[in-house]
């Protein structure tokens, strides 16, 4: 074969992909179980209780709710006790108590069902960050064959290799290691012998696989394609890209947020004073004179019209229902703390690679020579790249067919790491692949400046064209980018592991001006943390492993979910399940409208306690009346928060109407 033929290897096999991580089940969690249980037992109950069943029917049930939802918030408020911290779960559980005390039983049941529900969900959530974390151990293998020096036989003189099959986290920097084709690197090092193209997009987001040679670095999880390389280890295992990224994702998904801890500040004051009124409330009316049962019945009036049920539902009818209309329409929000936190974003990153654009790349440009045709070109490039499985050869191949070209036979198939792929087509030579000596030549250099992926045809060897490839961004990009620039104020920030003239030509073509390329995972998210040091809450948007760390750091994470990879979309907390980034927009200003209605309900719930507690301090509030104002208030709420179930809200937040 001449010098100037070109080959590449094929693809790896789909069959290489890394397994996906067991996923949890919502009711294999105690929390869940029991959650259930109560909830199943209250509705029960309620039923019974509608239709003029024996009280001791329906008492039954509601006891069982009580004893399925509350013995864990009790235990825990307990143990909280014995540390002189007062838990806000043992207050509902003692209000429960009260309400059951005076005949009022619905209203505990209904008190320990939600704050069983919140806990299960926020286990769920705990459980499924710990799965997402395991998942991503996965992708690093776990041997790795080593090459060790040893003695020659008698008479051969010199050294000879020997292989051994070692756990990879027994690898030691210095160590040299052998990567068949289609196998995972299994350490972070640098090429020493062979070539071949691997997939680093778990770790860089680059689209396409990358030619290694002697000298270039490679890192542990990606796939090697058709060459075999001896590398050797510059880094050891527990310090590797691919664990640093494991320890950035746990460290981001145990710190709370802002708002979590002001909440757990407030839980413990309001629960303080409110014992201590309750208290005070049946204590000094008693040493005053007044009967027992009289002063019992004012202070768990008091507990009831002062419990905080209402401003529970003050915000979760809201965010829940905003998540069920977002979920409607493929936006999957994994929480009500997620959608609430959505409105918040003032700042916008986004990927470049399977989130901007459609992350296949596709033929853009056609630059026939010496008086052949696009067409005939497009022709001759598709035969001898047909039996490859390389992306860029699917995408010669579908031009062709586009065009309605004809995929012609090729003979005599081969393929060389790196570089690229050579067959027989009727009776020429024709060779497809990277420039290789004739990178200099005015087509190259020109697709290449626009940075687009240049490949070179060859018949017979001389030059017959040269294709321009690149990866086509999505149709709702340039639109979601101005809406999110709307919304926030300023235009998204673009962080990219793709080489800075493919980003620039992107960004051009979307209406980005912040542009940052070739990063690594852990430099995403120290972009994402130096915009967050500036004061901003930032959006992060993308689909690969190599984005987990920024998505985790971001004030809030979307993956985008057809693409996405696992890691990504668990550590995200909301996903686009149908890849539409028109929906990222739309959802900031669904949030944006549901914060206002818990504004709203807050102010309806606050005033309804206020004047029920008022009330019952002045001595007039009968148990009825009070327990009609309490549930009654609680009903309006949650009628207000589901006002967001409507289509109309959507189409509102579709056009980024916030009102």
């Amino acid at each position: 074969m001449s010098a100037t033929t070109l080959t590449r290897p094929t693809a790896p096999a789909p069959s290489a992909r890394p397994p996906r991580p067991r996923r949890t089940r919502a009711l294999a969690l105690p929390e869940a179980r029991w959650a259930a249980a109560a909830l199943v037992a209250f509705l029960a109950a309620l039923a019974l209780r509608l239709c003029g069943a024996p009280g001791w029917a329906s008492g039954t049930l509601y006891a069982a709710a009580y004893a399925a939802g509350g013995w864990e918030p009790a235990l825990a408020g307990l143990r909280a006790l014995r540390e002189r911290t007062l838990d806000v779960d043992l207050l509902m559980v003692v209000a429960a108590l009260g309400a059951a005390a005076i005949g009022q039983p619905l209203d505990g049941a209904l008190l320990i069902v939600i704050f069983a529900t919140s806990g299960a969900l926020e286990a769920l959530a705990t459980a499924r960050t710990a799965d997402s974390v395991r998942g991503l151990l996965d992708l690093a293998p776990a041997t790795a064959t080593r090459l060790r020096a040893a003695a020659a036989s008698a008479g051969a003189g010199g050294a000879e290799e020997t292989e051994e099959t070692v756990p990879a986290a027994e690898l030691a920097v210095g160590d040299t290691v052998l990567v068949r084709p289609g196998e995972r690197i299994g350490a972070d090092g640098r090429v020493l012998d062979g070539a071949g193209e691997v997939d680093q997009a778990t770790i860089t987001g680059e689209p396409l696989p990358v030619a290694k040679r002697p000298g270039d670095q490679v890192y542990a999880g990606t796939l090697n394609g058709a060459g075999v390389l001896r590398v050797r280890v510059e880094r050891d295992p527990a310090d590797t890209v691919i664990a640093r990224i494991v320890a950035m994702v746990e460290e981001a998904s145990e710190t709370k947020a802002p708002t979590q801890l002001f909440v757990e500040r407030i839980e413990q004051r309001y629960a303080a004073v409110l014992v201590a009124a309750t208290l005070l409330l049946f204590a000094v009316p008693l040493a005053l004179g007044a009967d027992l049962t009289g002063a019992l019945l004012r202070a768990m009036t008091f507990m009831i019209v002062a419990s905080p049920c209402a401003v529970v539902l003050a915000t979760m009818p809201p965010l829940l229902s905003a998540i069920a209309n977002a979920g409607r329409h493929g936006v999957l929000v994994k929480s009500a703390v997620v959608m609430e936190r959505l409105g918040q974003a003032d700042a916008v990153a986004l990927d470049k690679t399977g989130t901007l654009t459609e992350g296949t790349p596709r033929v853009t440009e056609v630059h026939p020579l010496d008086g052949i045709t696009a067409d005939d070109l497009l022709t001759l490039a598709a035969a001898a790249e047909h039996p490859s499985e390389h992306p860029l050869a699917r995408a010669v191949v579908a031009a062709a067919r586009e065009r309605g070209r004809p995929v012609l036979p090729a003979t005599d198939f081969t393929a060389t790491p790196g570089v690229g792929v050579r067959a027989v087509v009727g009776a020429a030579v024709v060779a497809v692949g990277a420039p290789g000596p004739h990178r200099d030549h005015p087509a190259v250099t020109a697709l290449e400046a626009a940075g687009r992926t240049a490949v070179l045809v060859l018949r017979d060897g001389e030059p017959a064209g040269v294709l321009g490839l690149a990866d086509r961004p999505r149709a709702q990009a340039p639109g979601a980018v101005r809406a999110l620039t709307a919304l926030t104020g300023r235009p998204p920030v673009l962080l990219t592991g793709d080489n800075p003239r493919a980003a620039a030509r992107l960004a051009a073509e979307v209406g980005l001006t912040d542009v940052r390329g070739g990063l690594l995972p852990h430099e995403k998210a120290a972009a994402v943390h130096d915009l967050a040091a500036a004061g901003r809450r930032v959006l992060m948007i993308g689909d690969g492993v190599n984005d987990a760390p920024a998505l985790a750091a971001a004030h809030t994470g979307v993956a985008m979910g057809r693409a996405g990879s696992d890691l990504a979309l668990e550590t995200a907390d909301a996903v686009l399940v149908r890849d539409d980034l028109a929906a990222v927009p739309a959802v900031v200003a669904l949030s944006r409208r549901a914060r206002r209605l818990v504004v709203q309900n807050l102010v309806i719930a606050g005033t309804a306690i206020t004047l029920l507690v008022v009330w019952d301090l002045a001595g007039t509030l009968p148990l009825p009346l009070g327990v009609a104002g309490h549930e009654g208030s609680t009903v309006i709420v949650g009628l207000n928060g589901l006002r967001l179930l409507r289509e109309r809200a959507w189409r509102r937040a579709l056009g980024n109407e916030e009102g």
